[in-house]
């Protein structure tokens, strides 16, 4: 069947949001000596010892035959202690602050300037990948521990602060950023008295856990945006784009906004057999037509929302990368011979543009209250998390292109490594240009400071599973980027 235009014309928006620009006429430079093994790439530090610690960290799990490591949980703990002694390797001085985030930090005597601080997050999703996280804290230790190995670490003109995040996944809690959001200094003193499923607060965790677990405790995890240049952060695409591309990296130039709400849905619980059809108040039902009719309202919302040609408010542009998911669904008291009494549902919708994104979320919260008085059952929606669409420093942005040209090109059959992160026939001219459907803790940071991120190839855009794969020598251009992003960014000139 052949694509209508409209279809046509979305998939070639999409496609243009990716088109890499030609960086033809940018010099080449290769920034560091290549002065330490692994074909002159480090390659025995940022990528074969990157992937062991990848290992040994994908085996650090709550859960049996499966990675979860939620926030503050025994295995997170365990975490801390294996990445407190890699950041140490590093050469660099650590501390846990009050919201269980990891800090390892290397600051130049007298130094003056404002903090590069790189991170990611340490915790995961429930049957996780490996790489969700744990690539971005790895490969930072990495590219530090090669400035130090070489000498280059006293030479940092700024300090450089890694720093690995307890809760970015918000699986616990359902509210994400915990850990970036107390460092950026947005993070709510109500936060405290929120409730795990186990009916545990967020304060509760933290006083069993040694740590103050107060308002006070919070103000000390932030950061002064005075004491902060920029933040980036190495993550997995979580996508099939660079692979479509044949090329192993590509840099951010903004992160989807994302709106998390709770719809509770309450009926009149009853006997499966007893209950005539006619009678019924039945909240399965009516969370069903719901979660339908919210694929319908972000698969077409064009059939819902309100477009102006005039003023131009829904562009299909605009449109284009907006997706809705119902994740979890709970009924009470969830037998199979009882009509529920109760069912509670997520939902999670995210857009690049934030007013197509508050409209689905008006849009479907009126067409909640309308179904459920149809029929004749009760519902609330509750607003869970919501942040803004997040833009990256074109500067840094601009930086990590440099970086990532230059480490992919010397990877490159003929450059100066013998690396295969671009294969024989595969473009080294540009580096690809992306925007994030998925949230990260660039979001959060980007409240305090100026946010840039690179992304890393993965297998099938595969995540947020234990298939999610990123190939060693993608893992290896990663670190060769970053390190080179630092040495143009923090280290000084002889």
């Amino acid at each position: 069947m052949a694509p209508s235009s409209s279809s046509t014309s979305v998939l070639l928006i999409l496609l243009l949001s990716v088109v890499p620009a030609s960086l033809a006429s940018t010099p080449v430079s290769d920034g560091l000596e290549l002065e330490l093994g692994g074909d002159g790439l480090y390659r025995e530090i940022l990528r074969d010892e990157t992937v062991l610690r990848l290992k040994e960290l994908g085996k650090i799990s709550d859960g049996e035959g499966f990675l979860e490591r939620t926030f503050l949980s025994p295995a997170s703990f365990r975490a801390t202690d294996v990445i407190i002694s890699w950041m140490k390797d590093a050469g660099l001085t650590t501390w846990v602050d009050q919201m269980g985030n990891i800090h390892g930090r290397f600051e130049p005597s007298n130094s003056t300037d404002k903090a590069l601080l790189i991170g990611s997050h340490m915790d995961t999703v429930i049957d996780a990948g490996m790489y969700d996280g744990a690539l971005g804290i790895i490969c930072a230790i990495s590219a530090l521990k090669v400035l130090r190995v070489t000498g280059k670490l006293q030479r940092l003109t700024r300090p450089v602060e890694v720093i690995a995040f307890s809760d970015e996944e918000g699986v616990r809690f359902q509210t994400t950023f915990l850990g970036s959001a107390a460092v950026a200094g947005i993070l709510p003193e109500s936060i405290l008295q929120v409730s795990d499923k186990s009916g545990t607060t967020v304060q509760e965790v933290l006083r069993l856990n040694s740590f103050e677990a107060s308002a006070d405790a919070l103000g000390q995890v932030k950061y002064s945006p005075e004491s902060v240049g920029s933040y980036v952060e190495v993550h997995l695409e979580q996508g099939p784009v660079l692979e479509a591309l044949r090329y192993p990296l590509g840099v951010v130039k903004g992160i989807a906004g994302q709106t998390r709400l709770k719809v509770i849905v309450d009926g009149s619980q009853g006997h499966a057999g007893t209950v005539p059809m006619k009678l019924r108040r039945d909240p399965m039902v009516a969370a069903a037509e719901l979660v339908v009719t919210l694929e319908g309202l972000c698969k077409d919302p064009s059939r819902f929302l309100t477009y102006d040609e005039e003023c131009g408010c829904f562009t299909e542009e605009s449109l284009a990368g907006l997706v809705c998911t119902v994740g979890e669904l709970l009924t009470w008291p969830s037998a199979s011979n009882v009509i529920p009494g109760q069912v509670n549902f997520t939902v999670d919708i995210r857009a690049m543009d934030d007013l197509v994104r508050e409209t689905i979320v008006a849009s479907f919260s009126r067409i909640v209250m309308q179904r459920c008085d149809h029929r004749l059952v009760d519902c609330a929606v509750e607003h869970k998390h919501s942040a803004a669409a997040t833009p990256c420093d074109p500067e840094l942005t601009a930086q990590l292109k440099r970086a990532t040209r230059s480490a992919v090109s010397a990877m490159a059959p003929g450059g100066h490594g013998h690396g295969r992160a671009v294969g024989a026939g595969e473009s080294t001219a540009a580096t690809p240009v992306l925007m994030s459907g998925a949230g990260h803790d660039a979001m959060a940071m980007a409240r305090l400071t100026r946010v840039g991120m690179l992304f890393v190839r993965c297998r099938g855009g595969v995540s947020h599973s234990p298939e999610e794969h990123v190939a060693e020598d993608d893992v290896w251009a990663a670190g060769l980027a970053l390190l080179r992003f630092v040495d143009q960014h923090a280290v000084a000139e002889l």
